[in-house]
């Protein structure tokens, strides 16, 4: 070993090469795990034991969050900062090795996966089992379709929607809607957004203002 754990979790925390598999940080990361596991072996029922478990899992949760189970995390969300009103469908997979800063009222479909880790390009590094972590930031009323990947050092601006299937490699902007592999801006979200919800399917619904 020729990296001590103080060293490995600085650099782990500076966004630096490190060595994930340390074992004092393996034996911290298992701790987390298990909580993980309970909470994934709630009853739909268990609502409020299951908000409970995610208050003490999570670096940050605000208010009426629902996770559904299974929950796939790292660190089962010791890094994950969520803020209130945010909905995840089954599966979601946070790689939170570092930050994942996740504004209000935000939306998940199912299987998505939110990375802030990675691994050296090259080869003598990744076999000597090295790592790097960048966070990743999402703003504030984001759609994030089912399928999608969002890759380390990612920001999605408020109100974006971001379509099922989508690979996210770089910097996504506000107001905007972004589909595909890599994901790019196919259009601003505009005036016959407010007038169709889906296809010809006018909106029959009062919006509010705010």
């Amino acid at each position: 070993m020729f990296m001590t754990t103080e060293e490995s979790k600085k650099r782990m925390a500076e966004g630096r090469l490190y060595l994930p598999e340390d074992e004092n940080i393996m034996a911290e990361q298992l701790l987390c795990l298990e909580k993980l596991y309970d909470f994934n072996q709630t009853r739909p029922s268990e609502f409020e034991k299951r908000t409970a478990m995610l208050k003490d899992m999570f670096a940050e949760i605000g208010e009426d969050c629902y996770i559904e189970p299974p929950l796939h995390s790292n660190w089962a969300g010791k890094h994950v900062h969520f803020g209130s009103c945010v909905y995840a469908n089954f599966n979601l997979t946070l790689v939170d090795d570092t930050d994942i800063y996740v504004g209000d009222k935000v939306m998940f479909g199912p299987n998505v996966t939110v990375a802030t880790a990675g691994h050296p390009i090259e080869p003598h590094l990744r076999n000597l089992q090295m790592q790097y972590n960048v966070p990743v930031h999402i703003g504030n009323n984001v759609w994030i379709g089912a399928n999608s990947v969002i890759l380390p050092g990612v920001t999605i601006g408020d109100n974006t929607v971001i379509g099922a299937g989508s690979v996210v490699t770089k910097d996504i902007p506000a107001n905007v809607v972004a589909v595909g592999n890599p994901c790019r801006v196919l259009r601003p979200i505009g005036e016959r957004d407010r007038e169709f919800y889906f296809r010809d399917r006018r909106i029959d619904v009062e919006i509010p203002c705010d």
